[in-house]
């Protein structure tokens, strides 16, 4: 495949992760207010799903453009807000898109990018601290004698760090906590011990692995925001989860709420790459552990839903149509079909293309398709490459050529329209 039938299919990938997402979130959403009252587990098995589809999904949508039918969900046309009814029915949302696939990789690569520097740049600063930060051998034995009733045989080191404001767990294989120096000097002993449970208990379920997973994805999608707010249920119900498990541990779940409750003075820690204790809503674990209760319905939960749902309408709608005529006849009302037709090329109103020099002189040959934006009568008004033939003066010299003949308008109905109509050209060297 040529670098431009790439291009082409990552940015129809992209461009269909919109409405895709928005049906994933909005189903997952469905889920997670129907399991409201059901254990943080269900509902973090759930959310890790729905952020898991929206990775495998326009995974298997790429793959299935690279090595077989490149038109895949290539018929489903992304509608601006507000631009699904009164469209004129000559506006071609698919090939606006398709003009500006190059621009909309681009820019998509770019900040990618800058978000992977980011989670790279976190764990190299996650690696220092582990290497570099002070020790205590005093907490150290404490973690220690803490580990193994979380059923962690592997050891957890601990460092004390400065700048730093909650403590957290990195690291699968050699996990470390790290601590800010802050609490180690002014905390009570037993509620810095209540926190440091609540880290292992992220060491104790493999945390660390599926945060990053989560930043992988957030890296590559993250111009969606079903993926951010997916990812950001997963880390809320992943804390209740080890507050639950640090909480049976210690068997004083009042301990863990005090000292969740210290932390809320503090701001938040600076790497997310990393599990910390103060992730998610604190007044809301506070009282998970304090006076756990049944979650009642409300019109808020429904939000997520109704506006992922209108999203995924809105994605999921085809191109802009001219609605039906309706015809009276007395008290019989019969419905007009609307019939279109495409615009057509007339290759004997314009010379053939010319084969270049070079091209022809080392026999190079490919197909082309080239999309021609058609008015009305017959003119071409724009043109835009939609395959390349793999070889950039075979794509010019049929798009200059072919530019020059007439067509044949779209029609809706009989009534020529303007229209984007693809035509493709093969050249033989022979």
């Amino acid at each position: 495949m040529t670098a431009a039938g790439f291009v082409e299919a990552v940015g129809w990938t992209l461009v269909n992760f919109t409405w895709q997402g928005a049906l994933i979130a909005c189903e997952t959403a469905v889920h997670l207010v129907l399991l409201r009252n059901a254990s943080a587990r269900a509902r973090y098995a759930v959310a890790g799903t729905g952020l898991l589809l929206c990775l495998l999904w326009p995974a298997a949508s790429l793959w299935v453009r690279l090595n077989g039918d490149a038109a895949a969900d290539g018929g489903i046309a992304i509608m601006l807000v507000g631009a699904g009814a009164g469209s004129p029915a000559d506006l071609d949302w698919a090939g606006l898109l398709g003009m500006n696939l190059a621009w909309i990789v681009g820019a998509w690569a770019l900040c990618a990018l800058f978000l992977a520097l980011r989670m790279v740049a976190g764990l190299l600063w996650v690696r220092r601290a582990a290497i570099h930060e002070a020790r205590d051998p005093a907490w150290q034995a404490r973690l220690d004698r803490l580990a193994p009733q979380f059923g962690i045989g592997r050891p957890v080191a601990l460092r004390v760090v400065t700048n730093l404001s909650s403590p957290v767990t990195a690291g699968w294989w050699r996990p470390v906590v790290l601590v800010p120096a802050s609490l180690v000097t002014t905390m009570p002993a037993q509620l810095l011990e209540a926190l440091l449970a609540h880290e292992l208990a992220h060491v104790r379920r493999h945390d660390y692995l599926v945060n990053l997973v989560q930043n992988v994805i957030e890296a590559l999608l993250f111009y969606h925001p079903a993926v951010w707010w997916l990812s950001r249920r997963i880390r809320a119900e992943r804390e209740l989860i080890a507050d639950a498990i640090a909480a049976g541990q210690l068997g004083e779940p009042r301990r863990l709420a005090l000292a969740l409750s210290e932390l809320e003075k503090l701001q938040f820690s600076p790497t997310r790459l990393a599990q910390a204790a103060n992730g998610g809503d604190l007044m809301s674990r506070i009282k998970q552990l304090v006076r756990p209760e049944s979650t009642t319905l409300n019109w808020k939960a429904a939000l997520p839903v109704i506006g992922f749902a209108l999203a995924a309408l809105a994605g999921c709608a085809q191109q802009p149509q001219a609605e039906p005529k309706v015809t009276s006849m007395g008290p019989v009302t019969i419905e007009t079909p609307v019939i279109e037709t495409t615009a057509m090329v007339d290759m004997n109103s314009c010379p053939r293309p010319v084969y270049p020099a070079v091209a022809l002189q080392r026999k190079i040959e490919g197909t082309v398709t080239i999309g021609f934006l058609v008015d009305a009568r017959g003119n071409v008004l724009d043109t835009a490459l939609r395959r390349s033939s793999g070889d950039a003066s075979l794509d010019q010299a049929a798009r200059v050529a072919l530019a020059k003949c007439r067509f044949k308008p779209a029609t809706i109905n009989d009534t020529p329209i303007d229209r984007w109509s693809d035509v493709q050209y093969v050249w033989k060297a022979s």
